[in-house]
Parts: structure tokens; C-alpha cells; sequence
């Protein structure tokens, strides 16, 4: 990570309109920010997180010229983190399909007809081989996925504990996601050694009922809330190109940046268009939307690991590289993320390889 030294010049650096440099005084813990150009825009860079943004805010900082938001997306982002460094991070489902919920982008729904066959939960050792194999290929993660609306208590939830206290010992970081969490549950998790729970928020809240109508917008904040308050960090992000509006977009980060604290992981997903499901036919997401959206993420939440995720199989590796140039910091590696193809180790070994890149 870049010392306070070395990311001064770039944080000092002047607006398009005004080339003086601002001392770093003019940022004592983040309770000033750098002005630069005007309006709602002018304060996106402290060296503090904020949690207090408002959506007009992030908006005017989304609609900025997009050399100037990479611009400052970068100087935000080497505040916090080391340029260079990308973490890797491997998803396997452990228990698939069957999922009594109605999300209108997800093939795993039973509401859906889309070939994803209903599969049982794991063995413990059959997830545990897998996340030896994951660490060995350079990933420091490892997410579990279960198609559930809702954990419930019982001997399918002590295995997941049981994965989780295994994957620790493992040396990785062990990540779920598994629905609806009560509190006593969270607890539990967090007893067992979880690090992150994932449970996205998937779009702004006024377009959220037109993607599910099987749980609340308020239901997710509850179960956040619940990792929360269990001492684990928070994953949580959403997905774009599902037909919601800029305005929705940025809604969704004007809820993930008012948490305090932020989420620790914020992944950005692409859509990926499944036949079958209501979303199938959405027009393919513009590249530059993607990149818009993780550098917006990056300067409004300068410390979270902003993760690129699903849907990179349809992203070229220019938008690939303009998404790392704009904050993205994190991949999922390996064939596939759930049950969606995802491009695997050899062809994100060699992409990295070619930025610069290291693995975290």
C-alpha cells in the first residue's frame, strides 16, 4: 500500500481549472476534501471515507468527463490500496439451483426454466479439496454459495459452519452467501470464523421490485445489518444492465456509501443474460457504463475492495484494464462464478500479466 508520501503529489494535484497544488493541511482527516472543478462534483477526494453523500453528490461525480473521474478515481484509490495488487477470489456453489425466489436475473430460481439442475448441498470434503485447489492457484478467498431464500437452522447449516472453520484453517479468507440471515445465525458465522458475508442489494431501491418480489429491499439492510453487528465485514454491491436507469445506479451506491462503515467488498456485476430467465433479452451493457460505475464506487468508497465480477466473460480486455484503471481492484477467478461460465486462471494469469498486475 502507497504511504502517505507517495500519495500526497497525486492527491495534491489541481483541477482542470486551477494547476496550483493543495497542501496536504487543507485535508486534516479527511474533513476537508480537494476542490476541484465545480458544483457537487468539486469534493469527492479526502482522506477519510465519507458517509454522508447524498445522490446528487455521487451523481454529479458519475457524470463527470471520464478522464477526470479516472482521474480521480486513481488518486483515490492509491490512498487506500497498492495499484499494482489485485486480489483473486474463487466462488464455488455448494448447494445449486431449487431457490424459491424470484430474482429475475438469477438461473438458479425455481420460478425460472433454465436447465440449472437442483443439487444438494455439498460435501464437506468435496468444498474443502476445492478450496485447496483455489489457494494453490493464487486465490486468497474463497466464497460459498447456497441457492436458499433464508438459512435455516439444522444440520445443513452446521456443514456450512463447518466449511467455514475449514476453509480458515486453509489460510484463506472464507467468504458465504447464503440468504437471509437472522442475528443468532450471523453470530454463529462469525463464531466459526466467516470473514465477509455477500448479500447484494442488486439495484436502487425504487427499481428493486421490478427484479424481485419474493423479499424486501428492507430485508436485505436487515440481514447486512445482522454481519454487521456479528463482527464480520460486509460484501455487498449489485448488478448492472437489468434495464434500471442511471438514476438507479447511483442510488444503489448512495445506500452502500451511507453504511457506516462501508462495506469492506462492493462487487460491480455485468448482468449476465441467461435464457430462461426475465432478463434474458436485455440489451448488453455499454462498457464505458461499467467502468462509470467502478470508479464512482472507488471515489465514494476509497477503502472497500471494489470487485469486478460477473459478466467479464463478454467484457474485453480493454474494458477489462479501463476497470482496473478506474479502481477495480478484486476478480472472481476459475471456470465459473455459481453456475455463468467465468474466464479461467491461464486467461487471467495472462491478462494481468500483461497490465503489470500481481496478485494480492
Amino acid at each position: 500500500m502507497p504511504t502517505p508520501e507517495t500519495a500526497r503529489p497525486l492527491a495534491s494535484l489541481a483541477s482542470p481549472t486551477s494547476r496550483a497544488a493543495v497542501p496536504p493541511s487543507e485535508h486534516p482527516g479527511g474533513a476537508a476534501t480537494r476542490a476541484a472543478g465545480s458544483g457537487a462534483a468539486g469534493s469527492v477526494i479526502a482522506d477519510a471515507p465519507r458517509h454522508d453523500w447524498t445522490d446528487g453528490e455521487i451523481a454529479a461525480i458519475h457524470e463527470l468527463p471520464l478522464t477526470e473521474l479516472v482521474f480521480r478515481a486513481q488518486v483515490a484509490h492509491r490512498r487506500h490500496h497498492d495499484p499494482t495488487r489485485v486480489q483473486l477470489c474463487t466462488l464455488l456453489s455448494i448447494k445449486t439451483g431449487g431457490c424459491p425466489e424470484d430474482c429475475g436475473y438469477c438461473p438458479q430460481s425455481a420460478h425460472w426454466e433454465t436447465g440449472v439442475e437442483r443439487q444438494g448441498l455439498l460435501p464437506l470434503d468435496e468444498v474443502l479439496a476445492k478450496a485447496r485447489q483455489a489457494r494453490d492457484a493464487g486465490s486468497t478467498r474463497f466464497c460459498m454459495g447456497a441457492a436458499w431464500r433464508q438459512v435455516r437452522d439444522g444440520a445443513e447449516f452446521e456443514r456450512v459452519l463447518a466449511m467455514v472453520r475449514g476453509v480458515r484453517e486453509l489460510g484463506l479468507e472464507a467468504c458465504c452467501t447464503l440468504g437471509m440471515l437472522t442475528r443468532e445465525q450471523a453470530e454463529q458465522l462469525a463464531e466459526a470464523g466467516l470473514t465477509a458475508y455477500n448479500h447484494n442489494l442488486d439495484t436502487g431501491p425504487d427499481y428493486y421490485h421490478r427484479i424481485i418480489t419474493t423479499r424486501t429491499y428492507d430485508d436485505r439492510l436487515r440481514t447486512l445489518g445482522h454481519v454487521r453487528e456479528a463482527g464480520i465485514t460486509v460484501c455487498s454491491g449489485g448488478i448492472l444492465g437489468m434495464g434500471e436507469s442511471r438514476g438507479d445506479r447511483i442510488a444503489m451506491l448512495g445506500v452502500l456509501a451511507r453504511l457506516d462503515p462501508h462495506p469492506e467488498s462492493v462487487p460491480i456485476n455485468a448482468l449476465v443474460r441467461v435464457a430462461g430467465t426475465p432478463l434474458a433479452d436485455c440489451p448488453p451493457l455499454d462498457p464505458l457504463d461499467l467502468v462509470r460505475m467502478i470508479a464512482t464506487a472507488r471515489i465514494a468508497m476509497p477503502a472497500s475492495f471494489v470487485r469486478l465480477s460477473a459478466g467479464r466473460t463478454e467484457m474485453s480486455e480493454e474494458t477489462q484494464a479501463l476497470c482496473f484503471l478506474a479502481g477495480a481492484n478484486s476478480i472472481f477467478t476459475g471456470e465459473r462464478l455459481l453456475t455463468t461460465p467465468n474466464p479461467g486462471q491461464d486467461h487471467d494469469r495472462a491478462l494481468l500479466g500483461r497490465l503489470g498486475l500481481s496478485p494480492l
